[in-house]
């Protein structure tokens, strides 16, 4: 059975309803091999996804790398590529990295947030040297939000300067067709409403805020809906409660959270359906949604996610 493909209007993208977000190709949480990595990539590709999103943070360039060797040779028109701007890398000696704890085996880099107009030109030129093409699909601002630049005034210094510089930068690239589509790549639907209001854009990557757990964006959604604007949803398990798995948005279980996750489990149990297809296939039900891109850290995980795609959920749930 073939994946279900949503066309977007606005940047003539055909997108597989499942896509392959490459953070755990990363080592994020865990370490994994080369042979790890591309397993789980060819269970993807054979599985049908041809839809890739991936980020100079996630591994500070590993994925983007892993991304290169499994990608080459194969037809550049057969999948969509998406990665991100927002930060540079600078190498620094071994130890004085960021991200310890959360990426593991990853080269020694700090990260410097610039959403400058230079600052994103710079940030495409790495990401297409690591990924080993010559363009890109979609484009995202990478975190702008709250809890990554740590404060509201942070948070609007880093906003005025993607909107006076960055912005105009993916306006340029994409006028030159080295990327197709302007993306906006976040946790916290907040900032995402504020710049779909201000900005243009063609697709948001909203990640953990609309999930079968989480429906706090939906005035953000409506938005997107009434302006063409695609959503592409990424962390649809919340990190992996709603999968069984020990994190929710990137850190330990609040309790409030672990008891609305038995319940939904309960429903679903009740329906004889696997709450990981429930969660899969609820963003999916809105009509700004064009993908879904949960990450694997395991082939399992992967074909978990493949039969999520394709199952088919009783009205009744």
């Amino acid at each position: 059975m073939q994946l279900a493909v949503r066309h977007h209007a606005r940047s003539g993208l055909d997108f597989t309803e499942l896509g392959l977000g490459t953070a755990p190709l990363g080592n994020l949480y865990r370490a994994l091999t080369d042979a790890e990595a591309e397993a789980i990539m060819e269970t993807a590709w054979d599985g049908g996804v041809r839809h890739f999103d991936t980020a100079p943070l996630y591994g500070f360039g590993l994925a983007e790398t892993r991304l290169n060797r499994f990608l080459r040779g194969r037809p550049r028109e057969s999948y969509v590529l998406a990665t991100k701007v927002g930060r540079l890398l600078r190498a620094v000696p071994p130890g004085q990295g960021d991200g310890a704890g959360k990426w593991f085996d990853v080269p020694s880099r700090r990260e410097v947030y610039d959403y400058s107009h230079d600052g994103v030109m710079r940030s495409l030129e790495f990401s297409l040297e690591r990924l080993g093409v010559d363009r890109v699909d979609i484009l995202h601002a990478h975190d702008l939000d709250l809890r990554n630049q740590g404060s509201r005034e942070a948070l609007e210094a880093r906003l005025r300067e993607f909107i006076e510089g960055g912005h105009r930068a993916l306006h340029d690239l994409r006028a030159q067709g080295t990327i197709r589509a302007i993306g906006l790549g976040v946790n916290e639907w907040e900032p995402a409403l504020w710049l779909a209001e201000r900005a243009e854009l063609d697709v948001i990557l909203l990640a953990g805020r609309w999930t079968l757990l989480e429906q706090g964006a939906a005035r953000l959604m409506t938005v997107c809906a009434e302006r063409g604007i695609g959503v592409i949803i990424g962390g649809p398990y919340n990190s992996g409660i709603l999968a069984g798995g020990a994190h929710y948005d990137y850190g330990p279980v609040p309790a409030a959270i672990a008891g609305r996750a038995r319940r939904l489990r309960e429903v679903c149990d009740a329906e004889a359906v696997p709450l990981l297809h429930a969660a899969f296939r609820f963003p999916l039900r809105h009509p700004a949604v064009v993908s879904v891109i949960p990450g694997s850290q395991s082939v399992a995980e992967m074909a978990g996610n493949l039969a999520a795609a394709r199952a088919d959920l009783p009205e009744s749930l």
